[in-house]
């Protein structure tokens, strides 16, 4: 049987697509096109910033699409023109049926959890939240719905005990190369079998980030609390209040320590040293390591410690 030479359009946005990409690139696949986001001001100077996937492919002269709208006529006819026979999407956004339908060989997407949990937007984050073990990455055909469609194969990872999200998603990334590259070999030599997900009630899902879910609740036991912030951090990072004196901070915590054991003191009760920042729990403390005040850089407990006072009564909330 001879194999039908591939024509690749890839679809995706931050690093962790830019990582697939690249492999892809290296693998020596043919990408016809690179589908990326439209560049949107960021920061405080509201200057334009380029996607990660934009830089990539623009370093690499690669034909770059940015669709504000996805079922625009323009777009559809552009998308058309490249004559890809085969669609790879790794954290882009939900596509309308006219463009995951148009290749011949199908529309694929990476996703960054075991299937069918952790549909959504946030699947590293929340696998760590939650305290799961291990967790992995996905490839399936794209359906109508999110995240639902046949699975072509899967690959599992550990998570480590004090493992936080950046270092997962950096794992991951690497994982999710090897399995695009394997799916595309599968696709290509056309022995693709497809397993349906399997819908029930236990299904765990990766909502997307808020500000009320990243909000720590001190009333948790350490273990709860130490997988929520090591699950956002880096980013978006979990926060609490802090009162100390007549003073109220809104605290982003990068790095913790949980620690097991009894006491008497008040739940968010902030009782430090000269080295330590602690906060008491229903079970135990957490031991803050590195945290971030408002106007300040993200600096570690033993350097805020050295300018600032906390009263007896400081409390986190």
């Amino acid at each position: 049987m001879t194999m039908e030479k591939l024509r690749i359009v890839f679809m995706g946005t931050p690093e962790f697509a830019v990582g697939i990409l690249d492999s892809i690139i290296k693998h020596n696949y043919q990408v016809v096109g690179v589908i990326t986001v439209a560049d949107k001001p960021a920061g405080r100077g509201q200057k334009i910033k380029y996607s990660a996937v934009k830089e990539y492919a623009l370093a690499h002269n690669l034909k770059l699409l940015q669709p504000a709208n996805l079922k625009e006529e323009s777009f559809i006819t552009e998308l058309q023109q490249l004559n890809a026979n085969l669609q790879i999407v790794v954290a882009f956004r939900m596509l309308p049926e006219v463009v995951w339908r148009m290749p011949k060989l199908g529309t694929f997407n990476l996703h960054a959890s075991l299937l069918p949990n952790y549909r959504g937007a946030a699947p590293i984050n929340w696998a760590i939240i939650n305290g799961e073990t291990n967790t992995g990455v996905t490839t399936f055909f794209i359906d109508e719905k999110i995240d639902t469609g046949a699975i072509i194969l899967s690959k599992s990872i550990e998570i480590n005990a004090d493992e936080n999200a950046g270092a997962l998603h950096d794992k991951l990334m690497v994982l999710g190369s090897q399995a695009v590259i394997e799916t595309v070999a599968l696709i290509e030599k056309g022995n693709v079998v497809t397993t349906i997900q399997q819908e029930n009630s236990a299904i765990k899902t990766a909502n997307k980030l808020t500000r009320e879910n990243c909000k720590i609740d001190w009333t948790k036991s350490a273990h709860e609390i130490h997988d929520l912030i090591r699950g956002l951090s880096p980013y978006p990072t979990a926060w609490c209040i802090v009162k100390n004196y007549n003073e109220e901070w809104n605290v982003k915590l990068y790095d913790a320590m949980a620690i097991s054991e009894p006491h008497n003191f008040k739940i968010g009760q902030v009782i430090t040293s000269k080295k330590e920042i602690k906060i008491a729990v229903k079970d135990g403390f957490i031991q803050i390591l590195s945290l971030q005040l408002p106007g300040k850089k993200k600096m570690q407990a033993q350097e805020l410690l050295n300018g600032v006072t906390f009263s007896e009564k400081a409390q986190a909330e």
